[in-house]
């Protein structure tokens, strides 16, 4: 009889997927370049349909303008949208970043507000963009689902990648609250250097390979629909 895999399982795969992600990323950096919870806030929301590499190419060039919401809010939406062109999605982004901030110091004193509710009542931040805001900033357990992750947990065989909701709900539920905030960053990091779109189908890197080494097809990832920011 063939020997069961070890890793048929979603925890057994879970456990050895944050041990070696673990191992290869001890250090967790937040890849956007800020300096507090309000430039993190304005780079997440720039980095939708967008690399992290090109975000912090540009947002030099916007803090030197506006570093805070009481100076931004005051910019002309054309100027901000001039500065982050290269970051595609300008008119949208450029009206988000502006009212938010005028927001931001109309509701809350000119602060990023600590909670998932308030965060999202703000233009052009959804779902995904206030988990980052939550987990980075302040702490609290969210593990937010982009790309990267959506892809990852399908080809794991971690969630059913039907949509970016549902990933989020299946990885929360294997993965121990207190490690969500690490983890997301890790597998964003492998996703990008290893598991990549184009580089692996499943089959090539070595978490795929070590799960799956017999596998001969991969499942096509879901496109996650409605997009969240």
């Amino acid at each position: 009889m063939p020997t069961a895999s070890p890793f048929s399982s979603k925890a057994a795969r879970a456990a050895y997927i944050e041990r070696r992600l673990a191992e290869l990323y001890p250090e967790t950096p937040i890849p956007l370049s800020h300096t507090d919870a309000y430039t993190l806030l304005v780079a997440v929301v720039l980095s939708a349909q967008c690399t992290d590499v090109r975000v912090n190419k540009v947002t030099p060039s916007l803090w030197a303008r506006a570093l805070t919401p009481e100076s931004m809010s005051r910019l002309p939406v054309a100027e901000v949208q001039a500065i982050i062109r290269p970051c595609g999605l300008a008119p949208q982004k450029a009206r988000a970043i502006v009212e938010l901030s005028r927001l931001l110091v109309e509701r809350h004193g000119g602060q990023v507000p600590r909670s998932f509710e308030e965060l999202e009542a703000l233009p052009g931040v959804g779902h995904k963009t206030a988990s980052v805001i939550m987990a980075q900033v302040f702490g609290e357990p969210a593990f937010p689902v982009d790309t990267h992750i959506h892809r990852l947990a399908r080809r794991w065989r971690l969630s059913n990648g039907r949509s970016v909701e549902q990933t989020e709900r299946d990885l929360k539920r294997l993965f121990p609250r207190e490690h969500w905030r690490q983890l997301h960053l890790r597998m964003i990091y492998y996703g990008r250097q290893h598991c990549t779109a184009r580089g692996c189908d499943g089959k090539v890197c070595e978490i795929c390979r070590t799960l799956f080494p017999g596998r001969t097809a991969s499942p096509k990832p879901a496109v996650p629909p409605g997009k969240r920011t």
